[in-house]
């Protein structure tokens, strides 16, 4: 019977997924993730080379996937606080990627999975907030780029500063995530507008 070689890749990257948001770069053990995924953990090391590169390509698959589901197209930028809360929907359901990204943040400062790509793809967004701006629907008061950053920003908060949350706002945090999202959509349309 012939090996799958792409089914085993994604095996491993499902696990590593999990890994990675749990213990983080430095706390990840390949070990766990080829016991996660019922593979020899050489196949890590011929498939991917190394754990900082089973890293790379988990951050950039799971990016892969958010760019996909959250797209930011110009007639999109019109509303950046439905965008904000659209992003926020996507982490609400995927909660290990701002854990990967946290972690990234935190671990792998030096070495951005996927840096060129991500920087092109932000560029994009920047590009749609840009038209959005020149068309009126978007202050011009902030650049584009602070704008993004500020509005991926608030989402990340959420999810890596619940703690922040329950002292700031225990109200939105006591009444839900659809309060929170509310809460959210609102201050972005607000400073946007």
């Amino acid at each position: 019977m012939a090996w799958d070689t792409a089914r085993t890749k994604q095996l491993l990257l499902d696990a590593a997924v999990e890994e990675f948001a749990e213990h983080g770069f430095d706390g990840a053990r390949v070990a766990r993730v080829a016991t996660g995924a019922g593979v020899n953990k050489e196949r890590i090391y011929q498939y991917f080379g190394s754990k900082e590169k089973l890293f790379c390509a988990v951050l950039e698959t799971e990016l892969k996937k958010v760019a996909a589901a959250v797209p930011l197209t110009e007639a999109q930028a019109r509303d950046l606080g439905d965008y904000a809360g659209r992003v926020y929907d996507y982490h609400r359901a995927h909660p290990h990627l701002m854990r990967l990204l946290a972690w990234e943040g935190l671990q792998c400062q030096d070495q951005l999975a996927a840096q060129c790509e991500r920087t092109d793809h932000y560029a994009e967004k920047i590009a749609a907030i840009a038209a959005a701006q020149q068309g009126g629907a978007l202050t011009g008061e902030y650049s584009p780029a602070r704008l993004l950053h500020t509005v991926m920003s608030m989402v990340a908060s959420w999810f890596t500063l619940p703690q922040l949350a329950r002292i700031l706002v225990p109200e939105d945090l006591d009444a839900g995530p659809d309060a929170q999202r509310a809460a959210l959509v609102a201050v972005v349309r607000r400073l946007t507008s």
